[in-house]
């Protein structure tokens, strides 16, 4: 494991790495380690491992961990490795938060309770106990429309008070208003993570410095163009890139973004659609309107970006 800054660990483009499988469905682990060296190479921070993009919910403890170790040796301390912290009970995600240090992760991205929505009491009991076992730095994941729990900011607040290991959020709730009211009550105690692609731009503009990012599985260089102009400006030219890239990033936030998302990285030759059952690959009329968006992407590439 590579120690990193806890504040520098979650600023820049951090990939939401997808899962690959073969064609039994077991995790393709020679693949894993390819892509993971690609982004690296195209220069993306870091990556997220067996997140909701990573299809988290439909691999064991034992393949979470194991993916984990895969790109830690893969990646040399080129990039941290973040792991995804979720599971149904808390003790399951407890014990998953000390395996997946042990296997070398450089922070955690912890996520609330899979299937129980709970109630604000039992949200921080369930993410106190998960940052209570681990010394590693800590994002927690607020997406009350996935998970149905809301992560407030006066709840992220209550929880850095009493925990240091929290240092960033992955703010998915979609109001660009909830990184003006964290940063109104913790200052720079926190960094703030956007986790929607389809609010990048705003985001940033609200004052977040981080991305973890979906569709930069496919597409690392625009998006970390991307990234850069909304950080740096001018206004117009982030602008004009982000109207480019919109139809895109918003297969992100769908109710079928990870197969989506591995639709276009198949199409640009960056992986397969092979998907994890209950989910099943695109078909039909979902299929063709993927491939439109896609096809009319790159009918029209943006001047001066790379796009593979």
């Amino acid at each position: 494991m590579t120690d990193w800054d806890p504040r520098a660990l979650w600023r820049g483009v951090l990939v939401a790495q997808t899962t690959p499988f073969d064609l039994d469905l077991n995790i393709d682990r020679p693949s894993v380690v390819t892509h993971a060296r690609w982004l690296l190479d195209q220069g993306v921070h870091g990556l997220v491992s067996g997140g909701s993009l990573g299809e988290g919910a439909t691999l064991s403890a034992e393949e979470r961990v194991a993916l984990v170790g895969d790109l830690v040796t893969a990646l040399e301390g080129r990039g941290p490795v973040i792991a995804a912290i979720a599971a149904t009970r808390t003790s399951e995600a407890v014990d998953l938060a000390r395996r997946a240090s042990q296997a070398g992760a450089s922070g955690l991205l912890v996520l609330p309770p899979y299937l129980y929505r709970s109630d604000p009491h039992e949200t921080l009991s369930h993410f106190g106990a998960v940052l209570g076992a681990t010394s590693l730095p800590c994002m927690l994941y607020n997406n009350p429309t996935a998970y149905g729990t809301d992560v407030r900011p006066g709840q992220i607040l209550a929880l850095a008070e009493e925990h240091s290991v929290l240092t960033a959020v992955k703010e998915s709730s979609g109001d660009v208003r909830r990184i003006t009211g964290i940063r109104e009550l913790l200052g720079d105690r926190i960094e703030i993570a956007v986790g929607l692609d389809d609010a990048i731009v705003e985001g940033v503009r609200a004052g977040a410095v981080g991305w973890v990012a979906g569709l930069a599985n496919a597409f690392p260089t625009a998006s970390l163009e991307l990234f850069r102009r909304a950080q740096q400006g001018p206004a117009e030219s982030a602008n004009a890139l982000y109207s480019w890239f919109l139809p895109l990033l918003r297969m992100d936030t769908g109710v079928k973004f990870v197969q989506e998302i591995k639709f276009v990285q198949s199409e640009v030759g960056r992986g397969s659609t092979r998907v994890r059952p209950p989910r099943l690959a695109l078909e039909g009329e979902e299929l063709a309107m993927a491939r439109q968006t896609l096809r009319d992407a790159l009918s029209r590439p943006p001047p001066g970006v790379r796009l593979t």
